[in-house]
């Protein structure tokens, strides 16, 4: 019987606890659940968006794989994908080939938009820094060709500044210079040379770097 006793009074406090939060401990319990919840459902609505985007997506790298593509087509079916599957990797994927598409046709404009649709998509802490990286240096080379020299500067000011590639701080010496800032295009430009491996891109530097002072 003291053993029964003892036992009880071991539990006691633990009983006494539930007793005075037990509102709170249900409330958590609701908590954990609810969110358990969420991102199982969300996992699959993602999931379901994924499968249901691969299939617009095929039809679209169909269009897009033929010898004569009718840019028409194109636009139409990347227009479905944006609307309605907008953060799956098909429409990015779809969006970044667009943009190349046109911009080999010269279609700066069209370009321009596409690759500022992926950065908007692709922005974030979630966002595909990848993607995002390309589409703002991409970005940056049209501007730069359409002399809209601020807005090529602010596309890759925060990769221009710090630690990136040869490439990057090129194209960044290429713009400044555009706005005839020749100290600042120099300083990327030579961070440019000790970024570049190949002998090639180092004599390209070091001509545009001499131009500069003729």
């Amino acid at each position: 019987m003291n053993d029964v006793y003892e036992n009880d009074m071991k539990f006691l406090p633990f009983l006494k606890f539930l007793d005075k939060y037990k509102k709170v401990l249900v409330i958590l319990v609701i908590l954990i659940i609810s969110t358990l919840s969420f991102f199982v459902i969300s996992n699959q609505i993602q999931k379901d968006a994924n499968e249901k985007a691969s299939l617009i997506y095929n039809d679209w790298n169909k269009e897009f794989s033929l010898e004569a593509p009718s840019k028409g087509n194109l636009d139409a079916i990347l227009s479905m994908l944006l609307k309605e599957y907008p953060k799956t990797g098909y429409t990015q994927l779809a969006l970044l080939n667009m943009a190349n598409f046109d911009a080999n046709l010269n279609n700066l404009e069209d370009s321009l938009k596409n690759f500022e649709k992926l950065i908007d998509l692709t922005d974030g802490f979630n966002g595909n820094k990848i993607l995002n990286k390309i589409s703002r240096v991409s970005s940056a080379r049209i501007l730069l060709s359409l002399e809209r020299h601020d807005e090529a500067i602010e596309m890759i000011e925060a990769f221009s500044s710090s630690n990136t590639n040869g490439y990057i701080h090129e194209l960044t010496g290429d713009i400044l210079v555009k706005q005839e800032k020749n100290d600042l295009a120099k300083a990327q430009y030579e961070m440019a040379v000790k970024k570049y491996s190949d002998e090639t891109s180092k004599s390209i530097i070091s001509m545009k770097i001499a131009n500069m002072s003729k």
